[in-house]
């Protein structure tokens, strides 16, 4: 029993030890701001949405959805830099971190993906 927790309560689980903790892992205003953005981003010109789900669906190959990625974050880094340095973006910071994390998290889960 010295591989469990147990409460005043008298509930009784496992040790968190070896648990990927993802409330620390993750902040709540980052998620948040991401989910607007992406919400955001799923308006489509003529009015319809996407799916917020659409991202993980790969553009092309995967070789060609990881191109399309990666060019996509250097302009959203490239963004992120000027606005750190004090020169305007072409649509501020907040929209330069959520474009580089779609892009970074786009492309990482195309990679997990291929496991």
């Amino acid at each position: 029993m010295s591989d469990l927790r147990k409460f005043e309560s008298g509930a009784i689980r496992d040790k968190q030890e070896g648990k990927i903790r993802y409330q620390g892992a993750l902040s709540p205003l980052v998620l948040e701001a991401y989910g607007a953005y992406i919400e955001k981003h799923s308006l489509l010109p003529d009015g319809t949405r996407r799916d917020n789900k659409n991202w993980q669906k790969l553009f092309g190959t995967p070789e060609e959805h990881r191109q399309v990625c990666i060019e996509s974050a250097w302009r959203h880094f490239i963004d992120v830099l000027k606005e750190h340095d004090g020169y305007g973006s072409r649509d501020g910071l907040e929209e330069a971190l959520g474009g580089l994390m779609f892009n970074v998290s786009a492309y990482w889960f195309s990679v997990l993906k291929d496991k």
